[in-house]
């Protein structure tokens, strides 16, 4: 048998090579010209810069925002790609900034509270395969319906760079953080049989607040109310922040904290399943 680097080096193995590593070059980069059409991954990857010691201490002021001060974001100047001389400001990214919003913890929490919740299910002998997809999709419905509210709220925050509209979305994954607390809680203190009662209900109360008191003070920075625009944009812009913190938040954190698991299928409590009717 010839050797392996005698392989290695035969001219039609090179060839094979050759082609090989030029069909995944032209398929990355048709990947990345049509996937750009529609995401900036460039502008993506700032989103997800983060650290270890940035997720911790971000973790901890979502939970804990009361004395958090300042809530405005670090800036820096860098050269112009133009190279004529001039500056550009950039926010700094969220490894350097605590105040600056990242996609990681969204999107590591929607996955934490999509397995915490089977797990429950697990835990009580009531684990189904397909309790997997449905909560996933639950947890996808609610996420959708918040770009949406957002998406119609581009108007009263005055939205239109591609960067802000990031921001939104990164804001909306947080609450998954105080939704996974709330489980876990309520799950251990109740033995795995679902959020009611007084102890799942305080915790839920405190992870809202914490959630909009953090929501408030990011948008409050980022789209400030104290700006020169008119009086009536910056009182649709007031109303709009207080109701998005507060009522939406609250609604779409009491749809995925309520839900009972111990079932097998995902139920509002109180209710029937997520194929019948909902009722708490």
């Amino acid at each position: 048998m010839p050797q392996f680097g005698g392989f290695m080096n035969d001219p039609t193995a090179q060839m094979g090579l050759q082609m090989g590593q030029s069909a995944m070059k032209v398929g990355q980069e048709y990947v990345e010209q049509n996937f750009n059409r529609y995401i900036n991954v460039s502008a993506l990857k700032h989103y997800f810069n983060v650290s270890n010691r940035y997720v911790l201490s971000k973790t901890l002021l979502v939970l804990f925002p009361w004395r958090h001060r300042p809530w405005s974001r670090s800036q820096t100047n860098t050269a112009s790609p133009s190279h004529n001389g001039s500056t550009t400001t950039q926010f700094l990214p969220p490894r350097e900034d605590v105040n600056s919003p990242d996609m990681y913890i969204p999107l590591m929490a929607f996955i934490t509270y999509v397995l915490l919740t089977t797990l429950i299910a697990g835990l009580n002998g009531k684990f189904e395969p397909q309790l997997l997809g449905m909560t996933f999709s639950n947890a996808s419905v609610v996420i959708i319906l918040e770009l949406l509210v957002l998406w119609l709220g581009r108007y009263f925050l005055n939205i239109s760079s591609e960067s802000q509209i990031y921001d939104l979305v990164a804001y909306s994954g947080y609450k998954f953080v105080g939704v996974i607390v709330t489980i876990a809680v309520a799950a251990i203190v109740n033995r795995g049989k679902g959020t009611g009662g007084w102890v799942g209900w305080t915790v839920f109360a405190y992870t809202f607040m914490a959630n909009a008191f953090f929501l408030v003070g990011e948008k409050s920075q980022k789209y400030p109310i104290q700006s020169t625009i008119a009086r009536g944009q910056r009182s649709r812009r007031t109303q709009f922040l207080f109701v998005y913190s507060y009522v939406v938040q609250f609604a779409f954190m009491w749809w995925l904290t309520a839900l009972n698991f111990t079932s097998g299928v995902p139920v509002v409590a109180g209710g029937k399943g997520i194929k019948g009717r909902w009722g708490r």
